[in-house]
């Protein structure tokens, strides 16, 4: 089984990426968002040392963690940022090893797992390969504002708290320039995918 790591800034496309993969290759995909979700659940180990460390203004009414109270908390204060890290990370890579591991005894040929923070959490010790795909600011910036409606001082907080673009390239095996039109962007991946083996 090949594992792939896909990273990359915010408004990169990845999920696009990640949805032809599945479609064309059939690559099974995790994404380490969703799985920390999962983890963050009430009553989880996790839920309760980030109600801990923040207190209870972070929780809705049913106790589940208020997701835009917690990332207007940790995108204007990296030690705040870096103490939910701590919490969550940690966690995140144990049960991507399992998932993982239950992947390898269904005999799963490609295995992609996406996550923001593949580089600064050390995947590479997990993956075969790290892709990054990259994407000129201008255009993340436009994405995030027309696609999720965020407005142009929260997109600037999320990019600033997020790892420059030198450092991807640094420590990434391969660029997926996803700046033009998806075709072009398929043609890059079915190379990688071809080359992979």
């Amino acid at each position: 089984m090949k594992i792939i790591g896909i990273t990359g800034g915010v408004g990169a496309g990845k999920t696009q990426i990640l949805e032809y993969l599945n479609d064309r290759y059939g690559a099974t995909i995790c994404q380490a968002d969703e799985v920390a979700r999962k983890l963050q659940k009430k009553g989880t180990d996790c839920h309760r040392a980030i109600a801990g460390h923040f207190g209870e203004k972070i929780l809705d009414s049913r106790g589940e963690l208020d997701r835009e109270r917690l990332a207007q908390i940790i995108f204007t204060d990296e030690k705040e940022r870096a103490a939910l890290n701590e919490i969550v990370h940690p966690a995140v890579k144990e049960e991507v090893r399992k998932i993982i591991k239950r992947e390898e005894r269904k005999h799963t040929s490609l295995f992609i797992l996406e996550a923001a923070l593949l580089i600064d959490d050390h995947y590479e010790q997990i993956c075969d390969e790290i892709w990054y795909v990259y994407v000129e600011d201008a255009i993340r910036k436009k994405r995030l504002i027309y696609a999720r409606g965020y407005d142009a001082e929260k997109v600037d907080d999320i990019i600033a708290s997020q790892l420059p673009k030198e450092v991807f390239l640094r420590n990434c095996d391969r660029v997926i320039d996803n700046s033009g039109l998806f075709e072009e962007t398929k043609m890059q991946l079915d190379e990688m995918v071809r080359n992979l083996w």
